[in-house]
């Protein structure tokens, strides 16, 4: 009798475990936050603008989706070009990561990343950038950081 009921006690720790391993995601999926402040002193090379703005961002790890708004005043005349560039770290250019389908702010808008734009974002190697005709290699920088 007491083996039956040990076998008993066994078998329903068993489907306990099974079931809690069965229901538990297989990654833990997270909402990572981003910012990056915006200031032509960031720029490389760095200019005066009295300009300034904010990127904000959340991107969710099991989705893989980025949702961003970037907001900006001050510039020294409408901007002509918005954009995340990367991989880059503070201080170096790099090519347009994500274009931004607005250049008015705030600029709003969510993008699928790719497993490798993903890393370089995290690891904070994009930056948000805002250029403008009197700054055409970007007037306003933020380096996004967690």
């Amino acid at each position: 009798m007491k083996q039956a009921t040990w076998m008993a006690s066994a078998m329903m720790l068993g489907v306990t475990v099974l079931g809690v391993t069965l229901l538990a995601p297989a990654a833990r999926a997270e909402v990572v936050k981003l910012s990056g402040e915006l200031k032509g002193s960031n720029e490389v090379p760095p200019n005066n603008s009295s300009g300034s703005g904010k990127a904000e961002a959340t991107y969710d790890t099991d989705t893989k989706t980025l949702t961003y708004t970037v907001t900006y005043d001050g510039l020294t005349g409408p901007a002509m070009g918005a954009h995340f560039h990367g991989p880059s770290e503070a201080g170096k250019n790099a090519g347009i990561a994500l274009p931004f389908k607005s250049t008015q702010s705030p600029i709003q808008g969510t993008a699928t990343l790719t497993d490798t734009q993903a890393a370089d974002l995290l690891g904070g190697k994009w930056y948000a950038n805002i250029h403008t005709a009197a700054n055409p290699g970007g007037e306003l920088r933020g380096q996004m950081a967690k």
